[in-house]
């Protein structure tokens, strides 16, 4: 493992590990009724629970090599959905970094989103590759049974061309594993990738910068994390709390409903008349 987030930064700035025989590594089974793409989601769709006491816990149990993969994306318009990927990163459980890969989009870049993804002209310009040789690169580090792990990561997905089938064996989705049954609005609460580590790793980043690859190695924390909780209902609960006991720090699109002239995607303010997805 990394000493640290940066150091796993610095160390593996750009980088590819070529295939090699690979470690033994967690393998994930999710009950016998799964469904790959919407596993986390398939448990939360089966009614509303008491109380946080009673929250169902969703079963996660060692049976697959997992991953976890994160992207960064620029502006190539003004509109929220106008983006295009600008970096890959891809690390196993025991938070190797697999790939750093900075990509060349094809479209003319109207911002980088700097504050957010921390990338530049200049980075790219550097070390950018264009995105048919990124993705090669990240395909040849999977096997076709990975179970890929991620925040929102069906949305990762979709900027990777991966197939379930072909290229990965399932998704497993952070926002759904930590969901939380909120008793004051008698809804679920859902969270970021920054309050989770926040609240749960005692990483306090918010406001700064993204980045693919320390992204991927969180989200493989918090994962591992779930892992070590799930056979015990107490601390699942008090996991869950403590969620619940801040509210999330402002999002970027909160702070910043335009940034560079570039809509940010924020419901309440958006006035680049683009759909929602989601």
């Amino acid at each position: 493992k990394p000493e640290s987030l940066a150091s796993a930064y610095s160390f593996f700035n750009v980088c590819v590990h070529a295939p090699r025989a690979r470690p033994v590594v967690d393998r994930l089974d999710l009950a016998a009724n799964y469904r790959p793409a919407s596993v986390t989601m398939a448990y939360a769709m089966r009614g509303k629970p008491e109380s946080l006491a009673s929250q169902p816990i969703i079963p996660v149990l060692p049976q697959g090599p997992v991953y976890c993969i994160d992207v960064e994306c620029a502006a190539t318009g003004t509109g929220h959905n106008d983006r295009e990927m600008i970096q890959i990163g891809l690390v196993d459980s025991n938070e190797t970094v697999l790939c750093n890969l900075y990509v060349t989009p094809d479209k003319a870049v109207v911002s980088y989103l700097t504050p957010l993804t921390g990338i530049n002209a200049e980075l790219i310009a550097q070390y950018g590759m264009p995105k048919v040789q990124a993705l090669a690169a990240l395909k040849a580090c999977l096997p076709p049974n990975a179970i890929i792990v991620g925040q929102n990561i069906s949305t990762d997905i979709k900027w990777l061309e991966l197939q379930e089938g072909r290229d990965f064996g399932s998704l497993v989705d952070l926002v759904g594993l930590f969901r939380t049954w909120n008793e004051r609005y008698k809804s679920f609460s859902y969270f970021g990738l920054e309050h989770e580590v926040s609240m749960l790793l005692g990483i306090n980043d918010a406001g700064q910068a993204h980045n693919a690859v320390t992204d991927a190695i969180k989200s493989m924390r918090l994962f591992n994390l779930y892992l070590s909780l799930q056979a015990d209902p107490a601390s699942m609960e008090a996991v869950r709390r403590k969620l619940l006991s801040q509210q999330p720090a402002p999002s970027f699109a909160r702070l910043n409903p335009t940034f560079e002239g570039v809509c940010m995607g924020n419901r309440k303010t958006c006035q680049c008349g683009s759909p929602f997805f989601s």
